[in-house]
């Protein structure tokens, strides 16, 4: 197991966890539900109605049903694994469950009430998971007196196969904790890292500038589907605006609004995604999103999104860049990727992230950045902080401050030193 200060250095055991609850069967908790059977935990799934609980079960179903057509699982381990999941609409259950992770819709009340509730049911061992990927813990349990057993879980979409799982930590959680939900991410196979707690804790946070990014660059003139392009022939599974409808804009407005209340400072104000879902396109769930998609998953590109785009441009108050439309496809990957590096400077500054190859392990296995580029802070180092350096402060003065390079990456290029190198004097890490 990965060293964790203040967690796995203190001689602590895992407590055995026998088993476990999910509030909520969309995507997110049916993924982590499949996850948790295959793996033998009995799980014990919470919707709000019959109609959603049924549809999250067909979700599970469909997940193991795939595993059987690829020959991963004999129709006999199906059957014992669907076993294992138990549907309730209510908490009269969970007097017996040892871990609950919250996997509910991104908003702030309706978590807290959950946690609330939770406090109330569940037996006072029990761990007490978010499945966030934005909102700072300590919000959604302020209205609890069980701060402590609070914890991250925080796993990557579709959540049975991304092998990450970022747990996060706060300031209250109790070595215990992490120590019981490093030992069950070993167990359902996934790599974990322990963060400390912020907005977007340390993966979502280094890679919101990814779109936001490409966002502005669309602004200033830059193609759509040029921008993703590259980022695929770099060797990133998708780019940004494939990405933006594989999430659906829903999420993508809902976390930007976290971002922009947080760092007001380096949030790129784009129009261009809630202007398209004024007209009914909210990504792949919908149809259209910045791409098309007729049939099953595939995205063809929509010549109809230059309305909407021609419409952002003018709401921006930008003039189109002409410097922008002869750009290479490593200029591209440049503009795109080097604010994600400022922004995991910042991340391991603020001492989110307590080494700098816990962020590259969390890049590849989180956000599937090339596996064969060592990981965005190792990919940094071989470019240097210095180009890196000179290039934000040179987007900075010509498209705002979003670019503006953070005194972590600055005092290294100056120095010469490494952005991976451990500070000498490391801030005391948050976790």
């Amino acid at each position: 197991m990965r060293q964790v200060p203040g967690a796995t250095d203190l001689g602590l055991m895992p407590r055995k966890i026998t088993k476990v609850a999910i509030l909520g069967g969309g995507l997110m908790g049916s993924g982590i539900a499949t996850a948790m059977i295959l793996s033998n935990y009995p799980v014990l799934l919470k919707e709000v109605n019959e109609k959603f609980l049924n549809a999250g079960i067909d979700r599970i179903k469909a997940n193991l049903q795939s595993r059987v057509r690829k020959g991963k699982m004999t129709e006999e381990r199906y059957e014992k694994a669907l076993s294992l999941v138990t549907g309730a609409l209510g908490y009269e259950k969970f007097k017996e469950v040892d871990l609950v992770i919250e996997a509910v819709i991104e908003n702030v009340k309706l978590k807290q009430q959950i946690f609330a509730d939770l406090e109330k049911y569940c037996p006072s061992h029990c761990i007490l998971a978010t499945n966030t990927s934005t909102i700072d813990l300590n919000l959604i349990g302020e209205k609890t007196k069980s701060q402590d057993r609070i914890v991250g879980a925080h796993f990557f979409s579709p959540a049975h196969v991304m092998p990450l799982l970022e747990i996060v930590r706060t300031q209250h959680t109790s070595a215990q904790v992490v120590v019981d939900l490093l030992d069950v991410g070993k167990r359902i196979k996934k790599t974990p890292i322990v963060v400390g707690n912020c907005t977007g804790f340390a993966v979502n946070r280094m890679f919101f500038p990814y779109t936001q990014s490409a966002l502005l660059f669309v602004d200033y003139g830059m193609d759509v589907y040029k921008i993703d392009r590259a980022c695929t022939k770099f060797g990133m599974p998708m780019g940004p605006f494939r990405l933006a409808d594989l999430v659906g804009f829903g999420v993508a407005v809902a976390t930007g609004m976290q971002y922009l209340e947080n760092f007001p400072e380096r949030v790129y104000k784009s129009m261009l995604i809630p202007i398209m879902m004024e007209d009914k396109r909210a990504g792949e769930a919908s149809r259209k999103g910045f791409y098309k998609y007729e049939d099953k998953r595939k995205a063809t590109p929509d010549p109809e999104i230059m309305t909407y785009i021609q419409k952002s441009r003018s709401m921006a108050g930008v003039t189109p860049d002409a410097e922008l439309m002869k750009l290479s496809d490593k200029d591209i990957v440049e503009m795109v990727f080097f604010p994600v590096i400022n922004e995991a400077c910042r991340v391991l500054d603020e001492g989110i992230a307590v080494k700098a190859s816990d962020l590259d392990i969390a890049s590849i296995f989180g956000m599937g950045f090339p596996p064969y580029r060592g990981g965005v802070m190792l990919w940094g180092d071989s470019i240097g902080a210095k180009y890196i350096h000179g290039k934000l402060q040179e987007w900075a003065k010509r498209y705002g401050s979003f670019f503006e390079p953070c005194s972590y990456l600055a005092e290294r290029a100056a120095k010469g030193i490494p952005l991976s190198a451990p500070a000498a004097s490391q801030v005391k890490s948050r976790l």
